[in-house]
């Protein structure tokens, strides 16, 4: 791609101040970055005050890369957030746009190492453990194969020239194209969290879109829980989460993207899967309740359930 490319970086942020701060002092010295969009999910912990601060910000020396901050009216999740702020971007020009939470840390020479890649797509960064960095935050299934890896050394074992293609591991500073965005349209907003980025990977997949992740680059993030917790003698993993709401939204939005992109005996295997983690793995009836609630929300097309747990 043409070093003129104008590059946007779009972070969405929920009550998270000090990463957030964190994040963009870093993206202040990121060579390459032309423009950061923030998106605020109404957040009521004094984010969009400071926000107000830094939004369109000219003065010299007081920011190298300008800031575009917009405070939405309602939390609208990651979702909402990265199909407002991907969209935002275009309309503003970007040829390509950086995506990511506000909990994520790149390096700093993460951005320049991903735009050495210039026949690719959709393509990201590892994300590791910031406290543990040889971890990797969020598991890799490795492309054909059963074993899912959680070590760094594995991945880098199983690249090829630097890259495990057909990967990528949305919204943790992951690159997208304007080309791709126009064929594939924005993230799914009314999934609000948890399956709205592998949906819109599995999008991109179907597009034939050229889809890697660069192994040499990586985002530090924090330890998210039992992400990858085996079961069934070791044979499978479940991406439990204590959070009713993440789980809720990742039954309904897990249902969905199964049978849609890979049909219904997909989908069924993953409610006889969940079935199993919540009665035989980590027995919790109340999960049962609420995965049966979740299932039946998206079979009628309901995205409304989430929002009693935002009160």
């Amino acid at each position: 791609m043409p070093g003129s490319n104008r590059v946007a970086a779009v972070v969405v942020t929920f009550n998270r101040l000090e990463l957030l701060q964190r994040l963009l002092e870093r993206l202040d010295v990121v060579d390459g970055l032309d423009e950061v969009i923030v998106i605020d999910n109404a957040s009521t912990d004094g984010t969009s005050q400071w926000l107000a601060g830094l939004d369109g910000a000219e003065e010299p020396g007081q920011r190298q890369v300008p800031v575009l901050a917009r405070t939405l009216e309602r939390n609208s999740g990651g979702a909402g957030g990265f199909h407002d702020g991907l969209e935002l971007a275009i309309e503003r020009g970007a040829d390509l746009v950086w995506l990511m939470d506000d909990d994520g840390l790149p390096d700093a020479d993460c951005l320049a190492l991903l735009l050495k890649q210039t026949d690719l797509d959709f393509w990201g960064p590892l994300v590791v453990d910031e406290d543990d960095p040889g971890r990797l935050v969020f598991p890799i299934r490795l492309p054909g194969r059963s074993k899912v890896v959680h070590r760094l050394a594995d991945v880098e074992a199983a690249a090829t020239d630097g890259l495990i293609k057909d990967i990528v591991i949305p919204f943790n500073g992951v690159l997208v194209t304007r080309d791709l965005v126009e064929r594939i349209g924005y993230p799914r907003a009314e999934y609000f969290i948890w399956g709205d980025d592998h949906e819109y990977r599995l999008r991109a997949e179907q597009a034939g879109a050229r889809i890697a992740t660069v192994v040499g680059a990586q985002v530090r993030h924090p330890a998210v829980g039992d992400l990858g917790t085996p079961m069934a003698w070791g044979k499978a993993t479940y991406n439990h989460t204590p959070s009713d709401l993440k789980h809720y939204c990742m039954a309904r939005n897990n249902l969905l993207n199964l049978r849609d992109y890979r049909g219904w005996p997909f989908a069924l295997a993953f409610v006889a899967k969940t079935l199993w983690f919540y009665l035989l793995t980590k027995p919790q009836p109340s999960r049962i309740r609420l995965s049966v609630q979740a299932w039946w929300a998206a079979v009628r097309g309901d995205f409304s359930g989430h929002e009693r747990f935002l009160r």
